[in-house]
């Protein structure tokens, strides 16, 4: 099939206060080598130069839409985008990724081969810059897994076409979470009669926490929006069990001593190091190195799966606080 004659594809893309990255996003779909026939940019209520810029792309000439709104989560904000879509074909990215200049000729073409294919799904790759930055990509983003088209990260929205009315029967994105959105969109997505493939060359590119601190603070919404969404079992359900494990074993220090609090000590060590080896290899194709560096790994990952287990916690006490016992009408 030829160009002329393939499909018409608008991109949807949900922003909020991305300066930095908004040029960067929509150069990177205006050059694609199969640029979009629209770009569809729902801003969600920026107080930064974020609209500023579009509105340069757009009084260019580019095939740029603005949406503005005051205040919209990103399944709003990908709603009210894919409700002003003219085509029948939808992407969907995120700001802040760098995507490959053959992302969307990638997706695209899996559907123009087969037209019986309802959803294509993309691939995804943190940008590790730094030694942090690689050793939280092993902690926590999803593993490469063997597939027909070869080792695979599991899906995602931020590399996805579909098509408009796979979109609309499922009844679109949750619209009052920060996060986890996504999720529960693909999974209706998987539960309903769609055809869905994958085409792990359509790659994009995503900024990872570069610092433990934001990588707690991002963890802490993650979990709070993770319960709201109904997934605890997906996540929190195992950091408790391990939480309460070693809880358990700390109880005999009631009668033998403060000794014996070493040994909940050991045990939450050895579950943390026995993670670590683990997130390595299962990485380990992805990110080969020598012995010596994987041993440097290990005195970063640990850290950092602590931290991320401490996110678990405290975006789970949060959401029973501020959302369970309705403490806070903030829906942050």
């Amino acid at each position: 099939m030829s160009r002329s004659s393939a499909i018409q594809i608008s991109v949807v893309v949900p922003v909020r206060n991305e300066e930095k990255s908004v040029r960067t996003l929509i150069e990177g779909l205006i050059d694609q080598t199969w640029p979009p026939n629209e770009i569809v940019i729902t801003d969600g209520g920026s107080t930064d130069s974020t609209r500023e810029i579009i509105e340069e792309f757009i009084s260019n000439g580019a095939p740029v839409t603005l949406i503005r709104e005051t205040a919209s989560l990103p399944g709003r904000a990908r709603n009210i985008g894919a409700r002003h879509c003219r085509n029948d074909w939808i992407a969907f990215t995120d700001a802040g990724n760098k995507l490959g200049p053959s992302w969307l000729a990638t997706l695209a073409e899996r559907v123009c081969n087969d037209e019986t294919i309802d959803v294509v799904y993309g691939g995804y790759e943190p940008v590790v810059d730094t030694f942090f930055t690689e050793c939280a990509a092993i902690a926590y983003v999803s593993p490469k897994a063997p597939t027909p088209d070869g080792l695979v990260r599991p899906r995602s929205i931020a590399s996805a076409l579909m098509r408009k009315q796979v979109w609309d029967e499922v009844g679109g994105f949750p619209e009052q979470l920060r996060s986890a959105e996504d999720l529960l969109f693909m999974n209706k997505i998987e539960a309903a009669d769609f055809r869905v493939v994958r085409a792990p060359a359509a790659l994009v590119r995503w900024y990872i926490q570069p610092t433990m601190w934001k990588t707690f603070r991002r963890f802490v919404v993650y979990a709070r929006n993770n319960m709201r969404a109904g997934l605890w079992r997906d996540w929190q359900a195992a950091v408790f069990r391990r939480c309460g494990l070693v809880a358990l074993t700390a109880v005999p220090a009631i009668f033998l001593g403060v000794k014996w609090l070493s040994i909940p000590l050991f045990l939450w060590a050895a579950l943390m190091l026995a993670r670590a080896l683990k997130a390595l290899y299962l990485n380990r194709q992805t990110y080969p190195a020598g012995w010596l560096r994987n041993m440097l790994r290990v005195l970063l990952l640990v850290p950092i799966i602590s931290v991320l287990d401490l996110a678990a916690l405290t975006g789970t006490i949060s959401w029973l606080l501020l959302d369970r016992l309705r403490l806070s009408r903030n829906p942050g």
